[in-house]
Protein backbone atom coordinates (compact mmCIF):
# COMPACT_ATOMS: atom_id res chain seq x y z
CA UNK A 1 0.00 0.00 0.00
CA UNK A 2 1.13 3.35 -1.07
CA UNK A 3 2.20 5.45 1.99
CA UNK A 4 0.95 8.57 0.34
CA UNK A 5 -2.48 9.28 1.35
CA UNK A 6 -2.88 10.55 -2.17
CA UNK A 7 -4.19 8.13 -4.78
CA UNK A 8 -1.49 7.44 -7.48
CA UNK A 9 -1.48 9.12 -11.21
CA UNK A 10 -2.34 6.51 -14.10
CA UNK A 11 0.24 6.53 -17.22
CA UNK A 12 -3.31 7.86 -18.95
CA UNK A 13 -3.35 10.84 -16.92
CA UNK A 14 0.54 11.70 -17.27
CA UNK A 15 0.49 11.77 -20.45
CA UNK A 16 -2.62 13.97 -21.23
CA UNK A 17 -0.57 16.53 -19.02
CA UNK A 18 2.84 16.13 -20.70
CA UNK A 19 0.83 17.05 -23.90
CA UNK A 20 -0.88 19.63 -22.91
CA UNK A 21 2.30 20.99 -21.89
CA UNK A 22 3.77 20.80 -24.63
CA UNK A 23 0.99 22.50 -26.18
CA UNK A 24 1.88 25.43 -24.60
CA UNK A 25 5.30 25.37 -24.88
CA UNK A 26 4.52 25.74 -28.29
CA UNK A 27 1.97 27.92 -28.50
CA UNK A 28 4.36 30.55 -26.20
CA UNK A 29 7.38 29.70 -28.93
CA UNK A 30 4.62 30.91 -31.57
CA UNK A 31 3.54 33.75 -29.67
CA UNK A 32 7.09 34.87 -29.22
CA UNK A 33 8.03 34.12 -32.37
CA UNK A 34 4.83 36.22 -33.94
CA UNK A 35 5.73 39.25 -31.96
CA UNK A 36 9.27 39.12 -33.61
CA UNK A 37 7.98 39.24 -36.96
CA UNK A 38 5.47 42.12 -35.96
CA UNK A 39 8.17 43.77 -34.76
CA UNK A 40 10.10 43.76 -37.56
CA UNK A 41 7.70 44.13 -40.30
CA UNK A 42 6.94 47.66 -38.39
CA UNK A 43 10.58 48.36 -38.61
CA UNK A 44 10.71 47.67 -41.94
CA UNK A 45 7.51 49.26 -42.80
CA UNK A 46 5.33 46.32 -44.23
CA UNK A 47 3.04 47.13 -41.66
CA UNK A 48 3.65 50.82 -40.67
CA UNK A 49 2.94 52.03 -43.98
CA UNK A 50 7.19 52.98 -44.39
CA UNK A 51 7.98 54.10 -47.65
CA UNK A 52 3.93 54.36 -48.76
CA UNK A 53 3.45 57.86 -50.07
CA UNK A 54 2.13 60.24 -47.99
CA UNK A 55 0.06 63.25 -48.86
CA UNK A 56 -0.82 66.31 -46.51
CA UNK A 57 -3.96 67.51 -48.10
CA UNK A 58 -3.21 70.56 -50.42
CA UNK A 59 -5.12 69.63 -52.76
CA UNK A 60 -8.52 71.51 -52.16
CA UNK A 61 -10.55 68.54 -53.25
CA UNK A 62 -9.00 66.06 -51.49
CA UNK A 63 -7.43 63.59 -53.72
CA UNK A 64 -4.14 62.26 -53.60
CA UNK A 65 -1.89 63.95 -55.94
CA UNK A 66 0.69 62.64 -58.23
CA UNK A 67 4.20 63.38 -57.87
CA UNK A 68 5.13 66.78 -59.97
CA UNK A 69 1.78 67.61 -60.49
CA UNK A 70 0.75 70.80 -59.24
CA UNK A 71 -1.74 71.01 -56.54
CA UNK A 72 -5.84 71.78 -57.51
CA UNK A 73 -6.72 75.57 -56.53
CA UNK A 74 -10.27 76.24 -55.86
CA UNK A 75 -10.13 78.78 -52.76
CA UNK A 76 -10.12 82.66 -53.61
CA UNK A 77 -6.81 84.03 -52.95
CA UNK A 78 -8.24 87.22 -50.94
CA UNK A 79 -9.70 84.98 -48.96
CA UNK A 80 -6.49 84.55 -47.09
CA UNK A 81 -4.20 87.19 -47.82
CA UNK A 82 -1.24 86.36 -45.76
CA UNK A 83 -1.43 82.73 -47.18
CA UNK A 84 0.83 81.09 -50.09
CA UNK A 85 -0.24 78.45 -51.39
CA UNK A 86 1.45 75.58 -52.16
CA UNK A 87 2.64 76.18 -56.21
CA UNK A 88 3.92 72.72 -57.01
CA UNK A 89 5.35 70.63 -58.39
CA UNK A 90 4.11 68.10 -55.50
CA UNK A 91 7.38 66.13 -54.34
CA UNK A 92 7.53 62.24 -54.10
CA UNK A 93 7.12 61.83 -50.32
CA UNK A 94 7.24 58.88 -48.72
CA UNK A 95 6.28 57.95 -45.03
CA UNK A 96 9.34 57.56 -42.73
CA UNK A 97 7.76 57.15 -39.56
CA UNK A 98 4.53 57.46 -37.51
CA UNK A 99 3.72 59.88 -34.11
CA UNK A 100 1.25 58.33 -31.74
CA UNK A 101 -1.18 61.13 -32.72
CA UNK A 102 -1.07 59.95 -36.60
CA UNK A 103 0.78 62.93 -37.92
CA UNK A 104 3.67 61.34 -40.06
CA UNK A 105 7.17 62.59 -40.92
CA UNK A 106 7.88 62.09 -44.74
CA UNK A 107 11.27 61.90 -46.59
CA UNK A 108 11.66 63.04 -50.07
CA UNK A 109 14.84 63.40 -52.01
CA UNK A 110 15.15 66.80 -53.46
CA UNK A 111 17.25 68.10 -56.24
CA UNK A 112 18.30 71.78 -55.85
CA UNK A 113 17.50 73.86 -58.42
CA UNK A 114 19.32 76.46 -57.23
CA UNK A 115 22.51 74.82 -55.51
CA UNK A 116 22.93 72.14 -57.93
CA UNK A 117 23.05 69.78 -54.94
CA UNK A 118 20.89 66.69 -54.65
CA UNK A 119 19.74 65.70 -51.06
CA UNK A 120 17.27 64.23 -48.56
CA UNK A 121 14.94 66.24 -47.17
CA UNK A 122 12.75 65.12 -44.04
CA UNK A 123 9.15 66.83 -43.12
CA UNK A 124 6.13 67.04 -40.79
CA UNK A 125 2.96 68.83 -40.23
CA UNK A 126 1.32 68.98 -37.34
CA UNK A 127 -2.07 67.79 -36.85
CA UNK A 128 -3.47 71.09 -36.93
CA UNK A 129 -2.49 71.63 -40.51
CA UNK A 130 -5.37 69.57 -41.86
CA UNK A 131 -8.20 70.56 -39.48
CA UNK A 132 -11.08 71.85 -41.32
CA UNK A 133 -10.79 75.65 -39.92
CA UNK A 134 -6.96 75.97 -41.34
CA UNK A 135 -7.79 74.19 -44.43
CA UNK A 136 -6.74 77.96 -46.14
CA UNK A 137 -4.30 78.98 -43.87
CA UNK A 138 -0.29 79.41 -44.22
CA UNK A 139 1.69 78.12 -41.25
CA UNK A 140 5.10 78.94 -39.87
CA UNK A 141 8.46 76.66 -41.12
CA UNK A 142 11.15 76.01 -38.64
CA UNK A 143 13.93 74.22 -40.74
CA UNK A 144 15.51 72.18 -38.11
CA UNK A 145 19.62 71.31 -38.52
CA UNK A 146 21.44 68.82 -36.96
CA UNK A 147 24.93 68.81 -35.69
CA UNK A 148 27.84 66.91 -36.71
CA UNK A 149 28.97 65.70 -40.21
CA UNK A 150 24.96 65.40 -41.10
CA UNK A 151 25.52 64.02 -44.97
CA UNK A 152 23.34 61.04 -44.85
CA UNK A 153 20.81 62.09 -42.64
CA UNK A 154 19.11 64.31 -39.88
CA UNK A 155 18.84 63.11 -36.29
CA UNK A 156 16.12 65.34 -35.72
CA UNK A 157 13.59 62.63 -37.42
CA UNK A 158 13.99 59.99 -34.66
CA UNK A 159 10.72 60.10 -33.34
CA UNK A 160 13.25 59.17 -29.93
CA UNK A 161 14.16 62.68 -29.22
CA UNK A 162 10.62 63.80 -29.46
CA UNK A 163 10.87 66.79 -31.60
CA UNK A 164 7.78 66.72 -33.40
CA UNK A 165 5.29 65.81 -30.67
CA UNK A 166 7.11 68.40 -28.14
CA UNK A 167 6.11 70.78 -30.63
CA UNK A 168 2.53 69.48 -30.67
CA UNK A 169 2.08 69.22 -27.24
CA UNK A 170 3.52 72.60 -27.03
CA UNK A 171 1.20 74.09 -29.61
CA UNK A 172 -1.70 72.92 -27.70
CA UNK A 173 -0.43 74.83 -24.43
CA UNK A 174 -0.33 77.85 -26.32
CA UNK A 175 3.56 77.74 -26.18
CA UNK A 176 4.90 77.18 -29.43
CA UNK A 177 3.16 77.71 -33.06
CA UNK A 178 1.93 74.82 -34.84
CA UNK A 179 5.32 74.68 -37.71
CA UNK A 180 5.65 72.53 -40.00
CA UNK A 181 8.62 71.41 -39.23
CA UNK A 182 11.52 70.56 -42.38
CA UNK A 183 14.91 68.48 -41.91
CA UNK A 184 17.36 68.81 -44.45
CA UNK A 185 20.80 67.19 -44.56
CA UNK A 186 23.15 69.73 -43.87
CA UNK A 187 26.52 68.76 -45.61
CA UNK A 188 27.78 66.79 -48.74
CA UNK A 189 29.33 64.36 -49.22
CA UNK A 190 30.61 62.03 -46.56
CA UNK A 191 30.02 61.62 -42.43
CA UNK A 192 33.75 62.22 -41.97
CA UNK A 193 33.76 64.52 -38.59
CA UNK A 194 35.98 67.37 -40.64
CA UNK A 195 33.40 67.06 -44.09
CA UNK A 196 31.70 70.09 -42.93
CA UNK A 197 30.26 72.84 -44.57
CA UNK A 198 29.55 75.86 -42.44
CA UNK A 199 25.85 76.02 -44.05
CA UNK A 200 27.76 78.04 -46.97
CA UNK A 201 28.85 78.25 -50.56
CA UNK A 202 32.47 77.58 -50.13
CA UNK A 203 33.99 78.36 -53.42
CA UNK A 204 34.72 75.17 -55.19
CA UNK A 205 32.59 73.42 -53.07
CA UNK A 206 28.91 72.44 -53.37
CA UNK A 207 26.69 75.25 -52.30
CA UNK A 208 25.33 74.17 -49.05
CA UNK A 209 23.85 78.02 -48.32
CA UNK A 210 22.17 78.11 -51.15
CA UNK A 211 20.48 74.32 -50.26
CA UNK A 212 19.20 76.06 -46.90
CA UNK A 213 18.47 79.32 -47.55
CA UNK A 214 16.98 79.09 -51.11
CA UNK A 215 16.17 75.21 -52.17
CA UNK A 216 14.52 74.19 -49.10
CA UNK A 217 12.52 76.84 -48.17
CA UNK A 218 11.00 76.75 -52.01
CA UNK A 219 10.57 72.77 -51.59
CA UNK A 220 8.23 74.02 -48.43
CA UNK A 221 6.54 76.57 -50.38
CA UNK A 222 6.11 74.24 -53.68
CA UNK A 223 4.09 71.45 -51.54
CA UNK A 224 2.80 73.27 -48.13
CA UNK A 225 0.47 76.11 -47.32
CA UNK A 226 3.45 78.64 -45.74
CA UNK A 227 2.79 82.31 -44.88
CA UNK A 228 4.17 85.12 -47.85
CA UNK A 229 6.06 86.98 -44.83
CA UNK A 230 9.15 86.43 -43.13
CA UNK A 231 7.33 86.47 -40.06
CA UNK A 232 6.20 82.91 -41.00
CA UNK A 233 10.04 81.35 -41.61
CA UNK A 234 12.40 80.04 -38.75
CA UNK A 235 15.52 77.87 -38.09
CA UNK A 236 16.62 76.06 -35.30
CA UNK A 237 19.53 73.78 -35.09
CA UNK A 238 21.98 71.96 -32.66
CA UNK A 239 26.06 72.76 -32.75
CA UNK A 240 26.90 73.47 -36.33
CA UNK A 241 23.59 73.10 -37.22
CA UNK A 242 22.93 75.50 -34.81
CA UNK A 243 25.80 77.94 -36.46
CA UNK A 244 24.25 77.16 -39.75
CA UNK A 245 20.93 78.35 -38.64
CA UNK A 246 22.30 81.50 -36.75
CA UNK A 247 24.54 82.54 -39.83
CA UNK A 248 21.36 82.09 -42.53
CA UNK A 249 19.38 84.53 -40.11
CA UNK A 250 21.74 86.91 -39.86
CA UNK A 251 22.65 86.36 -43.48
CA UNK A 252 19.06 86.36 -45.04
CA UNK A 253 16.90 88.85 -42.61
CA UNK A 254 14.32 89.78 -44.96
CA UNK A 255 13.90 85.84 -45.91
CA UNK A 256 14.26 84.03 -41.79
CA UNK A 257 12.93 86.21 -39.03
CA UNK A 258 14.28 83.97 -35.77
CA UNK A 259 16.31 80.99 -34.71
CA UNK A 260 17.12 78.74 -31.98
CA UNK A 261 20.65 78.13 -31.87
CA UNK A 262 21.78 75.45 -29.10
CA UNK A 263 25.47 74.80 -28.48
CA UNK A 264 26.08 76.55 -31.67
CA UNK A 265 29.98 77.10 -33.01
CA UNK A 266 30.06 81.38 -33.80
CA UNK A 267 32.54 81.36 -36.06
CA UNK A 268 32.79 79.65 -39.67
CA UNK A 269 35.96 76.80 -38.50
CA UNK A 270 35.44 74.51 -41.79
CA UNK A 271 38.38 73.31 -43.45
CA UNK A 272 37.28 74.08 -46.60
CA UNK A 273 37.82 77.88 -46.34
CA UNK A 274 41.38 77.40 -46.49
CA UNK A 275 42.36 80.05 -49.48
CA UNK A 276 39.18 82.05 -49.11
CA UNK A 277 39.42 84.26 -45.94
CA UNK A 278 37.25 86.95 -47.41
CA UNK A 279 34.53 84.94 -48.47
CA UNK A 280 34.88 83.43 -44.83
CA UNK A 281 34.20 86.48 -43.22
CA UNK A 282 31.34 87.59 -45.30
CA UNK A 283 29.28 83.66 -43.34
CA UNK A 284 30.68 85.32 -39.88
CA UNK A 285 27.76 85.97 -37.72
CA UNK A 286 29.71 88.36 -35.42
CA UNK A 287 30.50 89.97 -39.21
CA UNK A 288 26.79 90.03 -39.89
CA UNK A 289 25.58 91.06 -36.83
CA UNK A 290 27.20 93.99 -37.24
CA UNK A 291 26.36 94.54 -40.08
CA UNK A 292 22.37 94.52 -39.27
CA UNK A 293 23.28 96.99 -36.33
CA UNK A 294 25.01 99.20 -38.86
CA UNK A 295 22.20 99.09 -41.75
CA UNK A 296 19.35 99.59 -38.25
CA UNK A 297 17.47 96.41 -39.40
CA UNK A 298 15.06 93.98 -39.46
CA UNK A 299 14.67 92.52 -36.67
CA UNK A 300 15.70 89.20 -35.53
CA UNK A 301 15.27 87.21 -32.85
CA UNK A 302 17.95 84.64 -31.49
CA UNK A 303 17.49 82.21 -28.95
CA UNK A 304 20.67 80.46 -27.65
CA UNK A 305 20.72 77.85 -25.20
CA UNK A 306 23.80 75.70 -23.95
CA UNK A 307 23.92 73.34 -21.19
CA UNK A 308 26.03 74.19 -17.98
CA UNK A 309 27.85 71.36 -18.33
CA UNK A 310 28.83 71.97 -22.02
CA UNK A 311 32.64 73.03 -22.98
CA UNK A 312 33.79 76.44 -22.10
CA UNK A 313 34.53 77.04 -25.28
CA UNK A 314 30.90 76.61 -26.26
CA UNK A 315 29.42 78.39 -23.16
CA UNK A 316 32.24 81.36 -23.10
CA UNK A 317 31.50 81.82 -27.34
CA UNK A 318 27.96 82.31 -26.49
CA UNK A 319 28.05 84.59 -24.15
CA UNK A 320 30.36 86.49 -25.63
CA UNK A 321 28.08 86.61 -28.45
CA UNK A 322 25.54 87.54 -26.84
CA UNK A 323 27.48 90.59 -24.38
CA UNK A 324 28.86 92.14 -27.75
CA UNK A 325 25.91 92.09 -30.33
CA UNK A 326 22.82 91.36 -27.79
CA UNK A 327 20.01 93.85 -28.06
CA UNK A 328 21.59 96.26 -30.03
CA UNK A 329 19.16 97.48 -32.44
CA UNK A 330 17.51 95.34 -34.39
CA UNK A 331 19.55 92.10 -32.87
CA UNK A 332 17.16 90.71 -30.27
CA UNK A 333 18.70 87.76 -27.90
CA UNK A 334 17.27 85.20 -25.40
CA UNK A 335 19.50 82.78 -23.46
CA UNK A 336 18.71 79.74 -21.31
CA UNK A 337 20.65 77.74 -19.97
CA UNK A 338 20.03 73.88 -19.07
CA UNK A 339 21.11 72.86 -15.67
CA UNK A 340 23.38 69.90 -16.12
CA UNK A 341 22.72 70.10 -20.03
CA UNK A 342 25.50 68.41 -21.68
CA UNK A 343 25.96 68.89 -25.83
CA UNK A 344 23.67 66.94 -27.18
CA UNK A 345 20.06 66.67 -28.76
CA UNK A 346 18.29 65.39 -25.92
CA UNK A 347 19.40 67.99 -23.65
CA UNK A 348 18.39 70.75 -26.57
CA UNK A 349 15.04 69.72 -26.49
CA UNK A 350 14.33 69.69 -22.89
CA UNK A 351 15.78 73.12 -23.29
CA UNK A 352 13.36 74.24 -25.94
CA UNK A 353 10.48 73.93 -23.73
CA UNK A 354 11.83 76.34 -21.19
CA UNK A 355 11.44 79.17 -22.94
CA UNK A 356 13.78 79.31 -26.53
CA UNK A 357 10.32 77.73 -27.90
CA UNK A 358 7.89 80.19 -26.65
CA UNK A 359 10.12 83.17 -27.05
CA UNK A 360 10.02 82.92 -30.74
CA UNK A 361 6.94 81.71 -31.00
CA UNK A 362 5.99 85.05 -29.50
CA UNK A 363 7.46 86.99 -32.80
CA UNK A 364 6.48 84.81 -35.41
CA UNK A 365 3.12 84.89 -37.13
CA UNK A 366 0.77 81.46 -36.75
CA UNK A 367 -2.39 79.87 -38.87
CA UNK A 368 -5.49 82.01 -38.80
CA UNK A 369 -8.43 79.67 -38.26
CA UNK A 370 -11.31 80.70 -40.49
CA UNK A 371 -15.04 79.48 -40.59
Amino acid sequence: MPSSSYPARSPRRGFRFRRARRWWITAAVLLVLGLISWAVLQYTGVLSGKGDPVTFGDDAAGSTRQAGAAPHRSDPVDEAPETRMPTGPAADLREESRLADGTVIAKTTLQGAKSGFTGKVWVWAPKQYKEPQYRKSGFPVLVALPGGPGASGNYWIGTNLKLQSSIAKWSQEGKAQPFIVVMPVLNPGTDKKEDYHDGSDIPGRPKMGTWLAEDVPDFVRANFRTLKSRDGWAFMGSSSGGFAGLKTVLQYPDRFKAVIASGPDIVPDSPHWKGHEAERQANNPQKLAQQLIDTKGPDVYLAFQYGTAEHPITINGVNGFIGTYGDKGPVHTHLTKIPGGLHNAETYVRGMGMGPMEWISQHLQGPTPRP
